[in-house]
C-alpha cells in the first residue's frame, strides 16, 4: 500500500485517525474553562512579549505634571505617585510576573523530577534519604519558606525565582515519586528489565514518558502559585526591585494612596487575579485532557 494510500485509509476511519494527541486536544476543546484559562494566559503572553514595539512610554518616565492623575485619554490607566504611566508599568510588569512564574517552575521540575524518578525507581536507602528531605521541607509553608530564602539570598527578581523555585521542589518530587513506584511495576518495564536494557534508558523511553502528564498538570498549577509568591516577594520588597516594574511593588506603593488613587491598586490586583485563574483553568483543563479514563 502506497502512502497516499495508507494516509487516505487514516483520514477516512476516524479511530485510526485519532492519536492520541488528537484525542487529547479535542478533550482538552470541549473544557470550556480551559479554554477561557488559555485564551487569558495567551493574553497576558503577548501583551509580555510585545511590550517593547508597543506604542507605549517608558514605564520609569516620570512627569510631575501628571501626579496620580485618573485614567483619561492621555494615560487609559492613570499615573502613579510620581505621574509615571500605569498601564505602561503594568504591560512592562506582567513580563516580571510570568517570568517568575515559568522559571521559578522550571528550577523545580529540574530538580524535583530528577530527584523524584531517583527515589520512585531505586527505593532503599536512597528513597529514605530523599523522602525524608523532601518531608522537612514540606513541613515549612510554601510562602515561609519562599521568604526566608528570599530574604537571605538578597532581593533581586533572579534570587526571588530561585526561592520560589527551591520551595516548590518538595512538590515535585513527591508526586514524582509516587507516579515512578506506579509505573515501575508495569509489565512493560518488566519486559525491559528482562531483556537487559541498561537504567538510563528504562527510565528515558519507558518510565519518563509515562508520568509526565500529572507532572505537566501539576506545572501549570504551580505557575499560578508561583506568580502570587513572585508578586507577594515584591510587596515585601525581596523581589523585583524598584524602578523596574513588578505587579506585586505597585501594590506595596498603592496601598498608600488607596483613598486618593484607588487606579493605582486596582490594575495590578485585577491583572495578578486573572492571570492566576487563566493558569488554574489551563491546568485544570490539562488535568481533565490527559487522564486516560475520560472520554
Amino acid at each position: 500500500m502506497t502512502d497516499a494510500a495508507v494516509n487516505q485509509a487514516l483520514n477516512a476511519d476516524p479511530v485510526l485517525a485519532a492519536t492520541p494527541e488528537n484525542r487529547v486536544w479535542k478533550k482538552f476543546k470541549r473544557h470550556k474553562s480551559a479554554m477561557v484559562g488559555g485564551f487569558l494566559v495567551a493574553f497576558f503572553v503577548i501583551i509580555a512579549l510585545a511590550a517593547p514595539i508597543l506604542p507605549i512610554p517608558d514605564p520609569s518616565a516620570t512627569d510631575w505634571g501628571a501626579v496620580r492623575k485618573a485614567p483619561s485619554w492621555a494615560h487609559w490607566m492613570g499615573t502613579d505617585e510620581i505621574g509615571r504611566d500605569v498601564m505602561s508599568r503594568m504591560i512592562w510588569g506582567a513580563q516580571a510576573s510570568l517570568l517568575a512564574g515559568v522559571m521559578s517552575v522550571g528550577i523545580a521540575l529540574m530538580l524535583g523530577v530528577p530527584l523524584g524518578i531517583v527515589a520512585g525507581y531505586f527505593g532503599g536507602w536512597t528513597d529514605a534519604v530523599i523522602s525524608r528531605c523532601t518531608e522537612a521541607l514540606l513541613a515549612a509553608p510554601f510562602l515561609i519558606l519562599a521568604i526566608a530564602l528570599a530574604a537571605f539570598l538578597g532581593p533581586s527578581l533572579t534570587n526571588a525565582m530561585i526561592a520560589i523555585g527551591i520551595s516548590a521542589t518538595p512538590i515535585f518530587i513527591r508526586l514524582t515519586r509516587g507516579q515512578v513506584i506506579n509505573v515501575k511495576s508495569e509489565d512493560y518495564v518488566d519486559s525491559a528489565l528482562a531483556i537487559g536494557l541498561p537504567t538510563p534508558k528504562i527510565l528515558s523511553r519507558y518510565i519518563l514518558p509515562n508520568v509526565l502528564p500529572p507532572i505537566l498538570v501539576q506545572a501549570t498549577l504551580t505557575i499560578a502559585t508561583a506568580i502570587i509568591a513572585e508578586a507577594s516577594l515584591s510587596f515585601l520588597g525581596l523581589g523585583q526591585q524598584p524602578p523596574a516594574p513588578s505587579w506585586g511593588s505597585m501594590l506595596n506603593t498603592a496601598k498608600n494612596f488607596l483613598n486618593q488613587a484607588p487606579w493605582m491598586a486596582m490594575w495590578p490586583g485585577i491583572s495578578i487575579f486573572l492571570v492566576v485563574l487563566g493558569f488554574n483553568l489551563l491546568g485544570d483543563g490539562l488535568r481533565d485532557a490527559l487522564d486516560p479514563r475520560e472520554h
